[in-house]
Formats: C-alpha cells, structure tokens, sequence
C-alpha cells in the first residue's frame, strides 16, 4: 500500500509528474530514472562534502523530486514492476547513505563542533531504521496508514531537512536533528503498530 509523505503530495509530486508525462514520449525507462536520481544523489554528495553546500542542498532537494518520477512514470506507461520497485528502495538506500556522507564530511571539514562523525553516523543509522519500519509496517497494515504514521520524519520531511540545512551550512545540527526525529519516529511507529495490533489490524508477522 503506497503512502506520501507531505512534502511529496503537496511539493514534490505537483513537479514530478509533470516530469514523468513528459518522459512518456521518450525512449527513458523508469529503471533509467531510477539510475539517474542515484547519480543526482552522488552529485549532490560530492557538491557537498567539496563545501559547495548552496548547490548541494538545491541537488538534494531536486533528487527527491525526481525520485518520484520513475514511479509515476511507470504508472504513465505501465511498466511497473517487482524489480523496479526494489531496484528503486534499493538505490534510496544508497543515495541516503550518500547524501548524509557528504553532510557528515562538510561537518567534519568546515564546521566547528565535536564528533561529527558521530552525528553522521547516527543519522545514516536512524534513515535506515525509519525506512526499513515503514516497509515492515506497510506488509503489516490492513488499512492505509494516515499522515500520523508515517508523516513523520518520513524521507520526503528528511531530505528537505536536509536541503535546507545543508544550504544554510549547518550540517552538523541537521544530521542532529535527524538522527533525534528520526528515532522518535521509529519509536512511535512501534508503539503504533502495538496499539494496531491489538485492535486486530496487523496480519501475522513472517
């Protein structure tokens, strides 16, 4: 069951798609886009962890709204597939990991605060934490998940954090900041798909 996150609807999407419909009439494919929101990704680290953060965190920004478009382009054209779809979480995962690198060597070279690799280290750690759970929770689920559940701290929330932040060169806080909301939000989808649970709206785990 599909969710988007707030920034995804009501930002990201309203470019995407427009995006995809244009891709259409092109020989593109959606695991083509697929490679080439890694590679943006890749760019926006490189931009990033060089100390051009202004243009890394325009990279960042503009690798999660074309994230969405090998989705949608898929859909246009009806070429959705099961390794698409994994294809597509597993390069999220590189591009997280990526990303967050950059900010991480940014903080380390440019900003004056300690243990940043720290700070990195435990953003990196809670993204994937966030993300494994929302696909853990989703294969549980019999009904569709509200914005309470997964609005929070979701990826789309992450990577503008992290747009914003990076741009405004303060790497180091917004891995901070990540890494706290991200914990919290995995705690409060445990705790949700507790209360779930006992109200009978979980299918069996494994």
């Amino acid at each position: 069951m599909a969710y988007d996150g707030v920034v995804s609807r009501y930002l990201n999407r309203p470019v995407s798609r427009p995006i995809a419909r244009a891709l259409s009439h092109t020989p593109a494919t959606p695991n083509s886009v697929t490679i080439f929101t890694l590679l943006l990704s890749m760019a926006a680290g490189a931009f990033v962890a060089a100390g051009w953060n202004i243009a890394g965190g325009v990279l960042i920004q503009a690798a999660s709204i074309v994230d969405g478009v090998d989705g949608e382009l898929a859909r246009v054209r009806g070429l959705a597939t099961r390794f698409g779809a994994v294809l597509d979480a597993v390069t999220d995962r590189y591009a997280d990991a990526i990303m967050l690198g950059g900010m991480t060597i940014y903080a380390v070279r440019f900003e004056d605060w300690p243990r940043p690799e720290v700070a990195g280290i435990a953003a990196l750690a809670a993204a994937l934490t966030v993300s494994y759970s929302r696909a853990r929770i989703e294969a549980s689920l019999t009904v569709r998940p509200s914005d309470g559940v997964f609005g929070l701290a979701s990826r789309d929330v992450r990577l503008l954090a992290a747009a914003i932040g990076t741009a405004a060169g303060q790497c180091y806080w917004t891995l901070v900041g990540l890494a706290i909301a991200s914990a919290l939000t995995v705690a409060w989808r445990l705790l949700y798909l507790r209360v779930t649970s006992d109200r009978g709206q979980v299918t069996g785990d494994k």
